[in-house]
């Protein structure tokens, strides 16, 4: 769609692997040559660590087309598999045509495999990606397939490629025969600004341009945006590439990147409607809530004082009541007092006469 527009014979910021725009930097130089040694001098146990987007992938691809047909192997893109599911794929990879239906069939025809392999000069490379997703189980049969030696030769190399999460998988002291192995680990490095601009210029270079089209405070957004990680790098790219196209511009500045990175950005979905009705679902309570703080206060005014002062103080007690139960009472005993003189009056006079 932008292609014209930059003079490109084709996108070049895809987000699959493509070997024609492999480019490294320093990190993913250093990490490919160390890695070919292992294998090619058959170290037993790899390790390839990086975040997610760093180029492991990509990186991985490099390394499997340079290996030659001397070397025979398989990749696990995914080892979430219960045990037998994991060696029929390793067996399917191999082209190891028997039927498995136990670990016993396994290792017997794996051991065949590798024998014969190692009579004809091969060596044999087993890849598991996504190492962070193995299982300790699992990870303990994988360290078994490396005890299949003969003469001190080892018959297999195990490669783990996974996120950085894995190394605290290897730290677990239940995995510690297996961290014990490792011959080669090696942690992928983001990308530095200054190699940011480089793997720009190359990839567009490969796709047929020859200007500057990304200015250098592009590549400092960029920076900003993907922190070096090529898969940020690619996808926020492709987008300037277009949002260029559609303001008819020939040349990426930092405002576009700043704008794409803006849509990129995923920001938490409210609902506006539920959001509503979570308003009105508190202002009701908040309502009902108001006259039961004014009975409180009510009862609160009639309720018996306690041993403070100050609540003495404030505290009323209507004594009118009282004072008229009093007030009879008195009349009462009056009443009877007089009664018991006129008594006695009456005595005495019929006594004496």
């Amino acid at each position: 769609m932008y292609l014209a527009n930059y003079n490109l014979k084709e996108k070049p910021f895809q987000i699959t692997t493509d070997p024609r725009f492999l480019w490294l930097g320093e990190k993913h130089k250093e990490a490919f040559a160390t890695l070919r040694y292992g294998i090619l001098d058959n170290k037993g146990f790899l390790l390839l660590t990086g975040e997610v987007g760093t180029g492991k992938t990509t990186l991985i691809n490099a390394l499997i087309r340079s290996l030659g047909s001397e070397v025979i192997l398989a990749k696990i893109p995914d080892p979430r598999l219960s045990e037998i599911d994991f060696f029929r794929y390793i067996a399917n990879e191999f082209k190891i045509k028997k039927t498995i239906n136990s670990k016993v069939d396994f290792l017997l025809v794996f051991s065949e495999f590798l024998e014969r392999a190692h009579g004809a000069g091969k060596q044999v490379l087993l890849i598991v990606d996504e190492a962070q997703r193995l299982r300790t189980q699992l990870l303990e049969e994988i360290r078994h397939l490396s005890n299949i030696e003969k003469e001190h030769v080892k018959l297999l190399n195990i490669f783990f490629v996974g996120q950085v999460e894995f190394k605290n998988i290897l730290l677990n002291k239940k995995n510690k025969a297996i961290r014990q192995r490792l011959t080669i680990a090696y942690n992928l490095e983001r990308l530095s600004e200054e190699e940011i601009g480089q793997y720009i210029r190359h990839r567009m270079k490969i796709a047929g341009c020859r200007n500057e089209v990304f200015t250098r405070e592009a590549v400092h957004e960029v920076y900003g945006f993907s922190q070096g990680a090529p898969r940020l790098i690619n996808i926020i790219c492709d987008r300037a590439l277009l949002t260029g196209f559609v303001e008819s511009k020939k040349q990426v500045g930092h405002e576009i990147i700043q704008e794409c990175a803006e849509e990129l950005k995923i920001s938490p979905y409210i609902d506006e409607d539920e959001l509503k009705e979570v308003g009105s679902t508190a202002s009701q309570t908040s309502q009902n809530k108001e006259p039961q703080k004014e009975r409180k206060k009510e009862v609160a005014t009639v309720a018996p004082p306690s041993d403070s002062p100050q609540e003495i103080d404030t505290f009323e007690i209507d004594l009118a009541g009282v004072r008229r139960k009093r007030g009879g009472a008195f009349s009462i005993s009056l009443v009877f007092f007089a009664l018991v003189l006129l008594v006695g009056a009456l005595c005495a006079y019929f006594f004496y006469l």
